[in-house]
């Protein structure tokens, strides 16, 4: 069996996999089709200042299947409510074990990839906005990153004074012009 690709309509992944594995279920194909995932990612996000880890989809209007594909099955597949296609045109291409392996790992599992991640997303002397907590809509210049707290340190200008003010890298929003 080999990974392929498979077209959604927009926010019916879910839908699309429960089809193929009726499908399955009511043809007897399970030597067929293998796993059925849908691609999907690890994201802290900040919410009425608390964090939480919520899970989004990674690739929204796609999954990845696992079949032993030919000609009736790309047609009976193709033909189910909520799927446009597959990916690869005129015929379907299956994923090299490497694009399977990146695709299927796309959680975060240490801290060392979330504190890489906050000195990527923000520097020294950046200009920010604080979108979270008692000082939102404020913006203010990035004085120090702490990584190992998951935290930067922004001097914030309240009435007329610099004043650091240490908040949470999920509160903060980079790129301000």
């Amino acid at each position: 069996m080999k990974w392929y690709v498979i077209r959604t309509y927009s926010g019916h992944e879910k839908k699309a996999k429960t089809n193929i594995e009726k499908m399955v279920q009511a043809r007897g194909m399970a030597d067929k089709i293998g796993q059925i995932n849908i691609p999907t990612i690890k994201v802290a996000e900040m919410k009425g200042g608390k964090k939480r880890v919520v899970e989004k989809k990674f690739m929204p209007g796609y999954i990845v299947a696992e079949l032993e594909l030919d000609d009736d099955l790309r047609i009976l597949i193709g033909n189910l409510p909520s799927i446009a296609g597959f990916v690869g045109s005129p015929e379907p291409q299956a994923l090299t074990e490497d694009e399977v392996r990146s695709l299927m790992n796309t959680e975060q599992s240490s801290e060392e990839e979330e504190s890489s991640v906050t000195r990527m997303l923000f520097q020294v002397g950046e200009t920010v906005k604080i979108v979270d907590g008692p000082f939102a809509n404020f913006t203010g210049t990035v004085d120090e990153i702490m990584p190992d707290k998951g935290r930067l340190r922004v001097k914030v200008e309240i009435f007329g004074q610099a004043t650091p003010v240490e908040l949470d890298y999920l509160q903060v929003a980079s790129n301000v012009g």
